[in-house]
């Protein structure tokens, strides 16, 4: 155990470095998106969730080319790339597919 736990720590991008923190904190994104999903689509910001999905998508695929690999980067930017795909989705759908009066949209009494 104690090995497994030495490796970690000295590994290239282990506690003792930057590349290890700024994804771990990089999280807090995709968990305050997680968050969200319960909120009304009405409050969800197009340029804020596009911004999310596009910096999740190409932090992706260089998170893959740069050395020492690093998969907690990795992780963290499909995360953020999922979250804001899928709330642009809600809100997508709520501005240009909803059509009043279908069961699912409730219609203002007169």
């Amino acid at each position: 155990m104690a090995f497994k736990v030495s490796a970690l720590w000295n590994h290239p991008t282990g506690p003792k470095t930057i590349h290890f923190w700024a994804p771990t904190f990089k999280w807090g994104i995709s968990i305050a998106n997680v968050s969200d999903f319960s909120m009304p689509p009405e409050a969800i910001s197009y340029p804020q969730q596009i911004a999310v999905a596009a910096s999740g998508l190409i932090w992706s695929r260089y998170s893959m080319v740069i050395v020492p690999k690093n998969w907690n980067l990795f992780c963290v930017n499909v995360a953020m790339c999922t979250t804001g795909v899928y709330q642009l989705s809600r809100k997508i759908q709520q501005d240009y597919m909803d059509v009043p009066g279908s069961p699912g949209k409730k219609v203002a009494q007169p």
